[in-house]
């Protein structure tokens, strides 16, 4: 096996690091939070809020740097002056083309300050360790809202597996709720549904 060789697991330590050195807070999301909340399923990309300031902008660039992403300062401050649509900032590792997308906290977007204050801190193993990742409610809600906008049913299966696997842990309340608040109750009533049926 080459020496070079990057693991998906190895690609996710090497983002947690880069926070880390450079100070920012962050919780993961997507297919990555959902390991252990329902049925792991593999990719290629981690999904990842984080909390940043400008003057974080640099450390940031520089500390993906050294890692082989590069990211140039401007690009990332040009993302958080963007109010008008909630695109992430794509951290791509060239040699292994596992790639980071870095959704940020915005003051006006209320979900994501509800589920940061709500994030998760879970043991990964010893490969990985304890994370910040989304509560299973908020992931649920999320991939909802995916799901409206791109139609892909690995984010229904994804819910299906969560509510699966927590059962009456989960808090229905909220998220019927944030469902109601997002446009999202006749999804919502249809996974439901669905589930109720099996």
């Amino acid at each position: 096996m080459n020496d070079d060789y990057l693991s998906f697991e190895d690609f996710l330590k090497m983002i947690l690091s880069v926070l880390e050195k450079a100070g920012i807070d962050y919780m993961i999301g997507g297919a990555v939070a959902v390991w252990p909340w329902g049925e792991p399923r593999s990719t290629q990309d981690i999904d990842i809020v984080i909390h940043l300031d400008i003057e974080q902008i640099n450390a940031l660039s520089k500390e993906l740097e050294k890692v082989d992403i590069y990211l140039p300062p401007d690009i990332i401050l040009e993302n958080l002056h963007e109010t008008r649509i909630d695109l992430p900032i794509n951290a791509i590792h060239g040699a292994s083309g596992y790639k980071a997308e870095m959704f940020l906290m915005r003051e006006d977007d209320e979900l994501r300050k509800t589920a940061f204050q709500r994030r998760v801190k879970v043991d990964f193993g010893s490969e990985i360790g304890e994370i910040y990742i989304h509560s299973p409610e908020d992931l649920i809600i999320y991939k909802m809202l995916y799901y409206s906008l791109s139609q892909q049913t690995k984010h229904i299966r994804d819910i299906g597996s969560i509510t699966k696997t927590r059962g009456e842990k989960l808090d229905y309340e909220y998220i019927q709720e944030w469902s109601i608040k997002k446009q999202l109750s006749s999804i919502w009533q249809e996974i439901k549904r669905e589930l109720d049926g099996e």
